[in-house]
């Protein structure tokens, strides 16, 4: 197992440029601790599987270098990294029992019989593959034989780190939370380095101590789940995390007041003028409310109300200005107008897209 680090990583596909456009992943600095478990989130195309393959040797970045326990591993293919990798479909042979498909990394490197044999049983328990040892993995159904991609990677105790891209998009929903749960309790177990890339935010926030979030090759934020949902750092953090994500308005800043059209929405903290245009207010639905219309607050009118069970989604617009609001219940809301109540300590303003702080009242 290593400490993980990315010094001044960059990388374009199309060789060194003086133009930041051409970069895929633009410059940056990243240590991952030893026996951590992360998560790489962001939307497809922002740059996780490449920040990957850099730190599994697949690729080699334009610049920048890999240091695994401040060795320099840039130069190194991914045999030399003692890094096990498993992708979105399953890598596995199917004309082998799944016995053989756990032991093939073992007996690769010359381990005995002795030794494989108790390691593989203990593991395929662990899996709960135990009763399938001896079928052959082309007779396995989707999920069980991504069970057996990941005990590939985790049959081999000193790896420095394993790696997991996607592994659950081809997992049939039912069973993503079991195998998920699975990964924590190997995780715990074993103490592995493990690095998880998504798209999911289920999974990165379930799976992970900590969440490296990207956009459009950077890192805008790296935080636990609860610092990266009451404090985004970006204003693309907010929006990807949670459903529905944070409501992002443009708004005029003045001291201790947002105003959005001429609407005041009083703040916790009293911000010196921006030196940018672009100013926005940030609020979760969790922390707007709704009360009869004519109270405390700003008028809105009701657009939509969607019941998913255990809570409403209220869709409600403000001159023109759309917002969630997230309420337990509907009570007394018996047209198509509301006040909107906003939690001031919960606001968050953001100067071009990032997160800035003012002063105390």
């Amino acid at each position: 197992m290593a400490n993980i680090t990315l010094k001044e990583i960059a990388h374009s596909y199309t060789g060194e440029s003086d133009n930041p456009e051409d970069f895929a992943l633009k410059r940056l600095d990243l240590t991952w601790r030893d026996g951590g478990a992360y998560a790489l989130l962001g939307s497809s195309g922002c740059g996780k599987t490449t920040l990957l393959n850099i730190i599994s040797g697949l690729l080699t970045p334009t610049r920048g270098q890999v240091l695994f326990n401040d060795q320099d591993v840039t130069g190194l293919p991914p045999e030399q990294r003692n890094i096990a990798q498993i992708f979105q479909f399953p890598v596995i042979y199917d004309t082998m029992t799944v016995f053989d498909n756990l032991a093939f990394p073992l007996k690769n490197r010359g381990r005995s019989k002795k030794e494989i044999e108790p390691r593989v049983v203990e593991l395929a328990k662990m899996l709960g593959l135990e009763k399938n040892l001896r079928t052959k993995a082309q007779h396995l159904t989707a999920d069980a034989k991504q069970k057996i991609s990941l005990g590939r990677g985790l049959i081999r105790q000193s790896v420095n780190a394993i790696l997991f891209d996607e592994p659950l998009t081809v997992i049939d929903p039912q069973l993503k939370w079991e195998l998920r749960s699975q990964l924590k309790h190997l995780h715990k177990q074993f103490g592995f380095t493990m690095i998880y890339v998504t798209h999911d935010q289920t999974e990165a926030l379930t799976f992970a101590d900590e969440v490296v979030v990207m956009y459009e090759g950077k890192i805008v934020q790296v935080g636990t789940p609860e610092v990266l949902f009451e404090r985004p750092e970006h204003t693309f953090v907010g929006y990807f995390i949670g459903s529905p994500g944070m409501n992002v308005l443009e708004c005029d800043l003045q001291g201790d007041k947002a105003l959005i059209h001429s609407h005041p929405i009083q703040l916790d903290q009293v911000y010196a003028p921006p030196a940018s245009k672009n100013v926005k207010l940030g609020i979760r639905p969790e922390h707007l409310s709704l009360t009869a219309p004519g109270g405390d607050g700003l008028q809105v009118k009701i657009l939509r109300v969607d019941d998913i069970g255990r809570h409403k989604v209220v869709r409600v617009a403000l001159n023109g200005h759309e917002l969630n609001v997230i309420m337990p219940e509907m009570q007394g809301m018996t047209a198509d107008q509301a006040t909107l109540v906003v939690a001031p300590e919960h606001t968050n303003i953001y100067v071009d897209e990032k997160r800035v702080t003012g002063g105390a009242k």
